[in-house]
């Protein structure tokens, strides 16, 4: 009998863990963009009131520097204007850039239905990276 309550107790561990990490990973991808053009292992964290239309990276230059350079499309899903703050961390390189979306405007946000393209760069990182991070989070105005 004691022997069943330990192998019971160790199944419903597993599989609460297991449980766990699908919930975990599934949160971290739904907000995967359908469009990417990026070569590297992406690992997303976007806010539930943006969708990443298109994101992709490559090299090139930048004010005649060698640089990694990223574009992201971002589009407002949400019923209300809103400012975004999207980093970007490259983890292999211990790098990382942010921007603001949309960076001007009066009052500086994206309408609701509409996308704004940003473009971010790596100034003097001449490699793609193999692990990034992108997160995305709304600002307040």
């Amino acid at each position: 009998m004691c022997n069943k309550i330990k192998l019971f107790d160790c199944v419903a561990i597993l599989l609460s863990v297991m449980l766990s990490f699908l919930f975990f990973a599934g949160y971290a991808m739904a907000g995967a963009p359908e469009k990417v053009d990026c070569q590297a292992e992406i690992e997303w964290d976007l806010t539930s009131e943006v969708s990443i239309t298109n994101f992709g990276c490559k090299t090139g230059e930048h004010k005649k520097d060698p640089a990694l350079i990223f574009t992201a499309e971002l589009k407002n899903v949400s019923d209300k204007p809103l400012r975004y703050r999207i980093n970007i961390f490259l983890l292999d390189m211990d790098k990382a850039a942010g921007h603001l979306v949309p960076r001007k405007g009066k009052p500086p946000v994206v309408e609701p239905g509409k996308s704004e393209t940003v473009t971010i760069p790596f100034i003097k990182t001449s490699e793609l990276s193999k692990k990034i991070l992108v997160i995305v989070k709304t600002m307040g105005l």
